[in-house]
């Protein structure tokens, strides 16, 4: 996991936590998915990029401040062999092909327990974790939220 440098970004997100803010101006927090570089939405909280490489071209510096991500978290990607894969299928078959073995990934020890760490902090702070693809459909991202809907955890 990196924290992205000379943000206050997550400072913010923490600030806001501590003062009781949230998605819907009460007690409720949670998970927003997102598309990385899109702007960021009103109490989004701490956003977590998980992608397998951060974004080209962009400084390090920069990933929070261009909307990127405020911690990196690539152990919630696809692996490189499975990406590889992904690119070469298409179809409907290569997709479910894709979210069998993202899912059977998933459940490897590391990854299996910062998702059992995010479920139960969506219940006590707004976080929003995504990556760069333009359809969440198709996109692991929406794997992500069966797996932390699965887990208990509050995801809007």
């Amino acid at each position: 996991m990196q924290v992205a440098r000379n943000s206050s970004r997550p400072i913010r997100a923490i600030r806001q936590h501590k003062r009781g803010t949230s998605a819907a101006g009460g007690d409720e927090m949670a998970i927003k998915i997102v598309r990385l570089g899109r702007p960021r939405e009103k109490d989004e909280g701490l956003r977590l990029g998980t992608v397998r490489r951060p974004p080209r071209g962009v400084p390090k510096e920069e990933y929070a401040s261009r909307d990127f991500y405020d911690v990196w978290l690539p152990n919630l990607s696809p692996s490189l062999k499975l990406l590889k894969e992904a690119k070469q299928g298409e179809g409907d078959q290569a997709w479910f092909s894709f979210k069998r073995k993202f899912r059977t990934e998933m459940n490897s020890s590391e990854a299996s327990k910062v998702l059992d760490l995010l479920a139960a902090l969506s219940h006590q702070t707004n976080m929003s974790l995504g990556c760069y693809c333009e359809d969440e459909a198709r996109c692991h991202r929406s794997v992500l939220r069966e797996l932390l809907i699965e887990r208990g955890a509050a995801v809007r």
